[in-house]
């Protein structure tokens, strides 16, 4: 099953040439999950060829700009494109007061329905359960009231061993049942235990989206042995006091986290302005824990 995410936006507060404020969008079996908006997510769908129709689902961590400000646009192209079906909209309550009134002082109308669920910073919830994934909020530690999104792949049913079936001339009514771990009996009353015409799924993965955070330890325990963890790194750690001042990671923090909760791999993004390239973060990230990658805009990452 398809589970992996692409970069569509990788800057902070403001964004520099060829870094965008965040946004990425997750691919899972083929659907698609929108996580934060920032200006420009529209032109990045267009640049790496995400379909914005595809999106059922956009998850708002909080409201500074460069986490939402590109929402407005998009909900307004998916409504001037003909979009017909409902969306599902996750973020602060104030969220939709925001977008509301955008509408009203526009005179728009659009023409489906936005399901709105409004996320509480203060506690952790699941809002989202289907036959791929359960997706639970994160409460983070920001200025304001900010959610990181946990993904976690549900376990698939197990998988028919086809050649060996097609030798035991198993009939097809009763897949199904093989799927979900039952032995087969044949006409002559033989009985086939599952796991000779059967193998196990894969393991489920989980994808862990940390967005505007101080390094705190209460949302360690959450994302415990996570497979990919994003997680902001906005400054270098010289400047760790801005970094708490302003409720933010440095690149050396997030490796120290991804060492502690016992992450397979490190993704670091929402870097400051301030660097035009991105090499010493990495490096500082990966000095605590080596297997780290920077979320450059485009790249797509495998869970």
């Amino acid at each position: 099953m398809k589970f992996e995410v692409t970069i569509l936006g990788s800057s902070s507060a403001t964004p520099i040439y060829n870094r965008n404020p965040t946004s990425q969008v997750l691919n899972i079996n083929e659907r698609l999950y929108l996580i934060d908006c920032g200006e420009g997510t529209q032109q990045q769908m267009l640049r790496f060829d995400v379909r914005a129709s595809r999106i059922d689902h956009i998850f708002i961590s909080h409201l500074h700009g460069d986490h939402y400000l590109g929402l407005v646009g998009l909900l307004s192209s998916l409504h001037l494109n003909g979009r017909k079906k409902p969306l599902k909209l996750f973020g602060p309550p104030q969220l939709m007061e925001i977008i509301d009134l955008q509408f009203k002082y526009s005179e728009t109308t659009i023409q489906y329905a936005i399901d709105f669920f409004p996320t509480d910073a203060t506690r952790r919830q699941v809002i989202v359960v289907n036959e791929d994934v359960t997706i639970e909020t994160i409460p983070l530690d920001h200025r304001i009231a900010c959610t990181g999104f946990l993904f976690r792949q549900k376990k698939r049913l197990r998988k028919l061993l086809k050649d060996e079936l097609e030798r035991l001339q198993v009939p097809v009514e009763v897949f199904t049942a093989l799927k979900k771990g039952a032995d087969y009996t044949d006409l002559k009353g033989k009985v086939y235990k599952n796991d000779t015409l059967t193998t196990d799924s894969d393991v489920p993965k989980t994808y862990a989206y940390c967005s505007d955070t101080l390094f705190n330890e209460q949302y360690f325990a959450q994302i415990n042995n996570t497979d990919l963890l994003y997680h902001e790194a906005t400054f270098l750690h010289n400047m760790v006091d801005r970094a708490n001042e302003t409720h933010h990671t440095t690149a050396l923090q997030a490796g120290q986290i991804a060492l502690t909760v016992n992450a397979k791999k490190l993704l670091i993004g929402h870097f400051s302005a301030r660097y035009k390239t991105l090499d010493e973060l990495l490096e500082e990230a990966q000095s605590v824990f080596p297997n780290t990658a920077l979320a450059i805009e485009g790249r797509t990452f495998v869970v």
